[in-house]
């Protein structure tokens, strides 16, 4: 059995550095693991279709819907929407929350 002295160096074991780093690999791994698994769009396992809307009626809005494998993404422009079509009807909120829609002509409908 040999004695240290207290003034000779320790020698560093160079694996102890590469063991660090594989810890540390790990630990990244994991977050990113964690990272995927938490993001509805890019979880390979989701047999779910997603909707995700970000920046929600800004001129940046979009709009990303995964069905499946597939991904599409609409980019608002920023123009105010127009179409071709008619009046359908008129939609009350309610008191309580709620909305009751009714539709046009709907005054002269029988109950």
């Amino acid at each position: 059995m040999a004695l240290k002295l207290l003034h000779e160096p320790e020698t560093e074991d160079p694996i102890l550095s590469v063991v660090n780093l594989i810890d540390i690999f790990l630990v990244i791994i994991a977050a990113l693991l964690i990272t995927i698994a938490r993001n509805p769009l890019m979880t390979p396992f989701s047999k779910q279709d997603v909707t995700v809307i970000t920046d929600a009626g800004k001129p940046t809005m979009e709009v990303v819907i995964k069905k499946g494998e597939k991904v599409e993404r609409y980019k608002s422009n920023g123009a105010i929407g127009s179409g071709d079509g008619e009046k359908a009807g008129v939609a009350y909120r309610m008191k309580d929350g709620s909305i009751v829609y009714v539709p046009e002509g709907a005054d002269n409908a029988k109950p």
